[in-house]
């Protein structure tokens, strides 16, 4: 009992003081048409509950929010594959916020198309 309160106590100090977290907006939150993106990989966060990689195109910094790990890794879609400097293809739904972010629908990357959803 004592680690459950201690626990409670901790997650909740953790959410009031900003400490890091994985923002999920709901797919609500992301226009209903798709848009077809290409260019290189910058920055890959491998990690759940959804990876997500930044890429360049047409010279701006997007965050695109992929697949929980454990899908992209069940569809083949591995960390490896995800390097930064590699090109890939999204297609995927901008945020409607105007943020730089949109949702992968599918990646294509060394001559390799997956699905994400």
């Amino acid at each position: 009992m004592r680690y459950l309160i201690a626990g409670l106590f901790l997650a909740l100090a953790m959410s009031l003081h900003g400490a890091p977290t994985s923002a999920h907006h709901g797919w609500s939150s992301y226009q209903t048409k798709a848009v077809t993106v290409e260019g290189p990989i910058l920055a890959l966060h491998y990690a759940n509950p959804h990876a997500h990689i930044e890429i360049e195109h047409e010279g701006e910094r997007w965050t695109v929010v992929l697949a929980p790990v454990s899908r992209m890794k069940a569809r083949g879609l591995t960390e490896e594959m995800l390097a930064a400097g590699k090109t890939v293809q999204i297609v995927a739904y901008p945020s409607k916020s105007g943020e730089k972010e949109m949702r992968a629908e599918r990646i294509s990357v060394d001559g390799k198309t997956v699905e994400l959803r």
